[in-house]
């Protein structure tokens, strides 16, 4: 006797998950932040090498160079940026959606240690002495931009004013300088074009204020920025750029319409082969795995990663994994269903006896993704991120989800004596 109430509760379980899918899927879909290779952007890798002699390199060095470049990154306006500590002195930095990539790298790359000398490059006051977040634009009369400093000393800038005042014409000079280096001279800079230091005004008088304007020849982005860059803090160490690349949006865009097209095209193919090969059984295959990409979606949103090419690369082969775990349970109970077995049975048995394979395959696959993510870089982890998840995925859906599914049609009793359904012709049933 056929038992109609599990078939409703077959479709009652579909429906509600296709409505589930259709009210849900395109809100998933676009919380998912792609990364810069789907959506264009700038990615580069820096050695980190000290500036003092004593200095060592170690976790809280490369832990405070990341909180800095956070928040230089901050200034850009950049969302959701990556920056991932690889080794022992390497620092990786990924800004998907960036429009001016030299303002990134310059941005970024620079130490931003201010510093006031004499002519004779005597160190008089550095970024230490300034308040947090005194940095700010302003305007002179003639509406020239300028930066304002804040100091945290006025008696200490008085002092020092005071000295360099009381100097000769054209060495009452305090120059004020980004990064400066061992081995630049003022003396040597002053005679280019385009010197190093941002200004060098005279000072005629004391000047016992905490209140200071470097007066340049700047646009309003170079002195929005310089003192951004001041707010944000200088670098503890030196950063060498070691690998750099940049993916235009244009690209980027391609690349995903040409990514997802290809990826269509793949699991239309594997859809049609389940269900021209496996008949019904390729339906319920059909039904979860449309299921499990929309729950890698969901999964991955809850996660709040970045998709990239090679995680849309993962997705896929997820898909391969689990259409894997399908053949493998569909051809055990063909097995099963050839050998004599009714239909009930040898859905029992089928899917008893592919456990342990369908286990001890996404076992092996989550290793070997484990070591990537361990031991890879950033793309690489991406990429070993989206395998693990899939693979987990699949497993529940194609294990536990086709045979619920399946097992509602086979306990029903209504494909009883009915092995055409699943593939298997009368002559190939070996009665026993």
């Amino acid at each position: 006797m056929v038992k109609k109430g599990r078939i409703i509760t077959f479709f009652i379980v579909v429906l509600a998950l296709a409505g589930l899918i259709a009210y849900t899927v395109t809100d998933t879909t676009k919380n998912i932040k792609l990364g810069l290779d789907l959506q264009g952007g700038f990615e580069v890798l820096y050695e980190v090498e000290t500036v003092k002699e004593d200095q060592e390199i170690n976790s809280k060095t490369l832990d405070a160079t990341v909180e800095a470049i956070r928040s230089r990154i901050d200034v850009l306006g950049v969302s959701e940026p990556n920056v991932d500590i690889e080794g022992e002195n390497r620092i990786r930095v990924q800004l998907a959606g960036i429009e001016d990539q030299n303002q990134a790298r310059e941005l970024l790359s620079t130490q931003a240690q201010l510093s006031f000398r004499d002519v004779n490059d005597t160190l008089m006051l550095d970024g230490a002495d300034l308040q947090e977040g005194g940095a700010s634009l302003t305007f002179s009369e003639t509406n020239q931009p300028w930066v304002s400093l804040t100091l945290k000393d006025a008696d200490k800038f008085g002092a020092i004013t005071k000295e360099i005042s009381e100097r000769p014409l054209g060495e009452n000079l305090l120059v004020i300088w980004l990064d400066y280096q061992e081995g630049d001279s003022f003396q040597e800079e002053v005679q280019k074009e385009n010197p190093k230091f941002l200004s060098a005004p005279r000072v005629s008088e004391v000047l016992n204020t905490k209140n200071v304007v470097i007066q340049g020849d700047f646009t309003v982005e170079e002195a929005t920025n310089l003192s951004n860059l001041l707010n944000a803090g200088s670098l503890p160490v030196k950063l060498k750029e070691i690998y750099s690349t940049s993916v235009g949006a244009q690209f980027g865009e391609k690349a995903l319409e040409k990514t997802i097209f290809a990826g269509i095209i793949g699991i239309a193919v594997i859809f049609l082969y389940m269900i021209f090969y496996y008949r019904f059984p390729g339906i319920i295959a059909v039904l979860t795995l449309s299921v499990y990409i929309y729950l890698i979606l969901v999964v991955f949103d809850w996660m709040n990663a970045v998709l990239t090419l090679p995680g849309i690369a993962a997705l896929i082969l997820g898909v391969g994994m689990a259409v894997d775990a399908n053949i493998i349970t569909y051809e055990r109970v063909k097995e099963e269903i050839k050998s004599g077995k009714t239909i009930l049975s040898a859905f029992k048995a089928g899917s008893r006896r592919s456990f342990a394979t369908i286990f001890d395959a996404n076992i092996t696959t989550l290793i070997a993704a484990g070591v990537l993510f361990a031991f890879g870089t950033s793309s690489v982890k991406g990429f070993a991120v989206m395998l693990i998840t899939s693979i987990l995925v699949s497993f529940i859906t194609a294990v536990y989800g086709s045979r619920l599914l399946l097992g509602l049609w086979v306990k029903s009793r209504i494909l009883n004596k009915k092995p055409g359904y699943f593939g298997v012709k009368e002559s190939e049933i070996n009665e026993l």
